[in-house]
């Protein structure tokens, strides 16, 4: 298997770490948001979230609020936006979040992509419906 970011958590690739431990590996992304744009993975690998091991999520969150609070200090930043994708415009298919700085008038507005609306309410709670029965679906 070829994956980017298991080479980064074996050390075969270069990146500027900031954090490692058993459970997952800090560093800045090559091609930040802002400065100090930081990639949290977990050490093995897992394409996505629900990919990841239910007993891996604590201990892997853990490291990733570590971190949020480290970049907010360490900028210094207002806040943080902390994301994952999973599949869907994920670069490297190794589950990874995404901690990146912000400051108010940082020029980022909300998300990344334009938002929109439920066109009624029975639709929202269609969708709502859907989703809860895929819950139900999977017993959890």
């Amino acid at each position: 298997m070829s994956c980017l970011f298991c080479a980064v958590v074996a050390g075969r690739t270069p990146v500027h770490r900031v954090f490692e431990d058993e459970v997952a590996v800090a560093f800045l992304d090559h091609r930040p948001v802002f400065p100090g744009h930081v990639l949290v993975v977990p050490r093995d690998h897992h394409e996505t979230l629900t990919d990841l091991p239910t007993d891996q999520i604590g201990p892997y969150y853990l490291r990733v609020r570590r971190i949020a609070g480290a970049v907010e200090r360490g900028m210094p930043a207002a806040g943080t936006f902390v994301a994952a994708n999973n599949r869907v415009s994920q670069s490297v298919p190794h589950f990874h979040t995404h901690v990146v700085p912000r400051n108010r008038k940082d020029g980022l507005r909300g998300f990344f992509w334009p938002r929109t609306r439920y066109a009624e309410d029975a639709e929202a709670a269609g969708v709502a419906a859907r989703l809860r029965a895929a819950l139900d679906a999977d017993g959890s």
